[in-house]
């Protein structure tokens, strides 16, 4: 089998909390999520694309470097929030669902599916209604890779 090559690698993946404990209900758990992904954005460790942290689980869509392993990625998110958190409790489940997203066209569903998640759920009224999401947050994400345009 042939994989594409790293840097034109983008994924779709979600991710629950320990027990699906309604962990980011609590305010502040949920805005050190968003500074933790926003510091290994901010590192270019990922570009990110899309994200929702709903209270007990994540949805993220996510490039990571040519030089980080989505794994990696993933460690640096899951991990450095744990350290932040400095909780005594387990924080995640173990591993993540992960889905390769082959094209615009899914990008632009992962988007929308992302977005529409607290709206779907019954936690906010429009997609825009949620703090927590990077809907109306353009200065959180990036924006489309160039090779699905």
């Amino acid at each position: 089998m042939r994989f594409a090559p790293q840097e034109i690698r983008t994924y779709f993946v979600s991710f629950a909390t320990a027990n699906r404990r309604r962990l980011f209900q609590v305010e502040n758990n949920a805005t050190l999520f968003i500074d933790t992904l926003a510091h290994y954005r901010g590192q270019g460790k990922y570009a990110l694309h899309a994200f929702v942290v709903m209270p007990d689980h994540a949805h993220l869509l996510i490039t990571p470097a040519p030089d980080v392993s989505l794994e990696k990625a993933m460690q640096l998110i899951k991990g450095g929030f744990s350290y932040r958190l400095k909780s005594s409790f387990d924080v995640w489940e173990r591993g993540y669902f992960e889905k390769r997203v082959p094209d615009g066209a899914a990008f632009d569903a992962c988007v929308t599916y992302i977005h529409r998640n607290p709206v779907k759920a019954g936690i906010a009224q429009a997609d825009h209604g949620y703090q927590f999401s990077s809907s109306g947050h353009d200065d959180l994400v990036d924006g489309m890779p160039a090779w699905f345009q």
